[in-house]
């Protein structure tokens, strides 16, 4: 059972590695788990796929487990980047939980006009991507983005990477996914008092960004992140 303990670590992993724990990971693995020397579990670094290793050290502040052979690929997500505006912390966790499941390559908070929320820890955001990668069976961990301004980040857009921008006013509008271009996209959740006039007007004069309903209600952040990433997914990604 110990094989089903997943942890992500940043060391470099290869037969023989030597990989050293952290002191939160020594109380997880041998605090709260029980584990012993000799037990096994699997680890992954989002560069060298997953291996298991074996328990050679165990202690209270530390420990240390050796490689022994690779389990699994790197399994590199498709090339999509998930752009939301935060919104209250546990639902925002929530949304970095859910796009790390489901394959985001990236994930960037923005602040958009009527954005309402608390400070943005990257580091506990990034923290819960790790999680959920580790939870899921992933092997790679995307990366989560300070937060910017909505602005900013268009300023400096590259237009080869197409926007998927959920639109509320066209609520109840056929999706029309289904006949995008493939290649580098982007899905951008707007926060809960929507896009301001200014935003959206932008948005829609850009060719590479392209309005979306999610259906014929509107969704709170949380339940569009997930719905657009899974018409996203079956439409272009890794669904498919």
């Amino acid at each position: 059972m110990s094989e089903k303990i997943r942890l992500y670590v940043d060391a470099d992993l290869d037969a023989g590695q030597a990989v050293a724990l952290s002191r939160d990971q020594a109380h997880y693995l041998f605090g709260v788990m029980r584990l012993q020397t000799g037990a096994a579990i699997s680890l992954f670094n989002g560069r060298d796929g997953e291996w298991r290793a074996v328990v050679a050290e165990a202690g209270k502040r530390g420990g240390v487990v050796l490689c022994e052979a690779q389990t699994a690929p790197l399994r590199m997500p498709p090339d999509l980047w998930l752009l939301f505006a935060p919104i209250k912390k546990a639902r925002t966790d929530f949304i970095v939980e859910k796009a790390a499941e489901m394959g985001a390559a990236r994930i960037v908070p923005v602040l958009t006009d009527f954005t309402n929320a608390e400070r943005v820890r990257r580091d506990r955001l990034q923290a819960h991507a790790v999680e959920a990668a580790e939870q899921c069976g992933g092997t790679f961990v995307p990366e989560v983005a300070d937060a910017v301004k909505l602005s900013a980040l268009m300023d400096r857009w590259d237009s080869a990477r197409h926007i998927l921008f959920c639109d509320e006013a066209k609520v109840g509008e056929a999706s029309g996914l289904h006949a995008a271009t493939p290649g580098p996209w982007a899905i951008l959740i707007g926060p809960e008092g929507g896009f301001s006039e200014a935003e959206r007007a932008r948005l829609t004069g850009l060719d590479h960004a392209h309005a979306i309903s999610l259906g014929p209600r509107i969704l709170r952040a949380d339940t569009a992140a997930v719905a657009a990433m899974t018409l996203w997914q079956q439409a272009l990604g890794d669904w498919t």
